[in-house]
């Protein structure tokens, strides 16, 4: 193969503009998964459910969401990143409408599995399809804007949730119309869907995906529109050097010459589950629960989610500016050390908490705080490192050849483990308790610095024509 190309001359503006339109996508896929946090007792009163039954109703968009980024990195591959990205916005729309007319528990499940499909298939489609049209020099940077997006959305979605039910009194209070301020809760969606179907009508499909399907003459006008003329017919050679003569197959995920899984998939998988197995989504689909257990007030609790959605976004903007300075890799283990003693914090807290006559659980003034300022620090060092660095490598780190199959099956791992996660948080609650819960999590972080250190590669300033499976 040639010396890869450098493509610093490209259409910056342009590649920067469809970046984030297709980060649009993350910021639904953020209020998608942060507006069920204010949402949990008014689920359980209108359709009154027990533990078990909140859990799953909280979950089960998670089983959409992985069955949507396993399809979609396959049909991806087959029908383009755009459609597919265009696909999810419709969903998005469906859904945001559907969970809140839902009249029963089994109706609103119905609504948000197949909203699931559309954050599952976001999820993984928006860091894939920067990945393709980004320059290796600053693609961490653009890819990092993903991982704002998702912070963003939910950070939206804790505030709107707030608002909404100071309002209306409580989120199963009647709001506008009769209509209870939880179902207001998910309609509030319905506007950035809207917005994120019509702008990725304006955007290009990738240029990788019409070279993996022989689509030449549409492959360089893309290429030339991102990098110019000369640019863009070396990386259309490059590109086309990079592929097998079949088109990708999920079958190409097995080295038939070793006879066995490409390690690259193996370290994939490992980086999605430790995402979710460190438990951030416990804090961001059950804070309010989470603060209420521990003697928070609901207008308290919704507001410190509204803090930590802040303290996110600040987070995310430290890792854009470093990602592509530092690299990947330091930031992964820097992070998970960062988690692990804030998550150890979290667990001394919540032991030292006592019961009162009703039985909720109250913690002193002094543990209280150490709790407040724990939970925001591990917050704020998830969303400096795994929560953007872990999209931007699963959406580079695959050669191109087997880049929509490694997503799939990355994207289901992430999406499975997530379910399991937060499933099983009301039945930890109830069981072994906040701080046995948490303490499951600190292992996990824990487990992750070893990880990183023994498995992850740098691919910080690697064009994706370089990676190595």
């Amino acid at each position: 193969m040639n010396q890869l190309s450098k493509p610093d001359q490209g259409n910056t503006s342009f590649i920067i503009l469809i970046s984030c339109i297709a980060t649009i996508g993350g910021f639904l896929f953020g209020f998608d998964s942060g507006v069920i946090n204010g949402t949990v007792d008014g689920l359980k009163i209108a359709f009154q459910s027990d533990t078990a039954g909140t859990g799953f109703n909280v979950a089960s968009m998670l089983l959409g969401c992985a069955i949507g980024a396993f399809f979609a990195g396959r049909m991806a591959d087959i029908y383009g990143r755009r459609t597919i990205l265009l696909l999810s916005a419709i969903i998005y729309l469906i859904t945001s409408w559907g969970a809140g007319i839902a009249d029963s528990s089994f109706e609103f499940v119905a609504y948000r599995l197949v909203g699931g499909l559309a954050v599952g298939a976001a999820s993984v489609m928006a860091p894939a399809y920067i990945s393709e049209v980004a320059p290796a020099h600053y693609r961490g940077r653009l890819a990092t804007i993903q991982q704002i997006a998702i912070i963003t959305g939910l950070f939206v979605a804790f505030l709107s949730n707030y608002l909404l039910a100071q309002a209306a009194g409580s989120a199963s209070a009647e709001f506008w119309l009769g209509f209870e301020a939880w179902r207001w809760m998910f309609w509030v969606e319905i506007v950035p869907s809207a917005i994120f179907f019509l702008s990725l009508l304006l955007i290009p499909e990738s240029p990788r995906y019409l070279v993996a399907q022989g689509r030449k003459d549409d492959a360089l006008d893309v290429l030339t529109r991102l990098y110019g003329t000369e640019q863009g017919n070396r990386k259309y050679h490059e590109i086309k050097d990079s592929l097998s003569e079949n088109r990708p197959r999920l079958s190409d995920l097995f080295d038939k010459v070793a006879q066995r899984i490409r390690p690259i998939v193996w370290v994939g998988i490992g980086l999605a589950v430790f995402q979710q197995l460190v438990g951030i989504n416990v804090v961001f689909y059950y804070g309010a629960v989470l603060w209420q257990a521990v003697g928070f007030s609901e207008g308290d609790a919704l507001l410190i989610n509204v803090i930590s959605g802040g303290l996110s976004i600040g987070a995310c903007i430290i890792s854009l500016l470093l990602v592509d300075k530092i690299g990947r890799r330091p930031l992964l283990w820097v992070g998970s050390v960062g988690m692990a003693v804030t998550l150890a914090l979290l667990v001394g807290a919540f032991s030292s908490a006592t019961q009162d006559a009703t039985g909720q659980l109250r913690l002193s003034d002094n543990m209280g705080v150490l709790a407040l300022v724990a939970a925001n620090l591990y917050v704020v060092f998830f969303n400096a490192s795994w929560g953007p660095v872990m999209w931007v490598m699963l959406g580079e780190m695959f050669p191109n050849q087997i880049r929509g199959s490694g997503l799939a099956v990355a994207g289901l791992a992430q999406w499975g483990s997530n379910f399991i996660v937060i499933l099983t948080f009301p039945l930890l609650l109830a069981s072994i308790g906040l701080a046995g819960a948490y303490g499951i999590y600190t292992f996990c972080a824990l487990v992750s610095v070893f990880f990183v250190i023994k498995y992850v590669k740098e691919t910080k300033q690697k064009e994706l024509e370089q990676m190595e499976g």
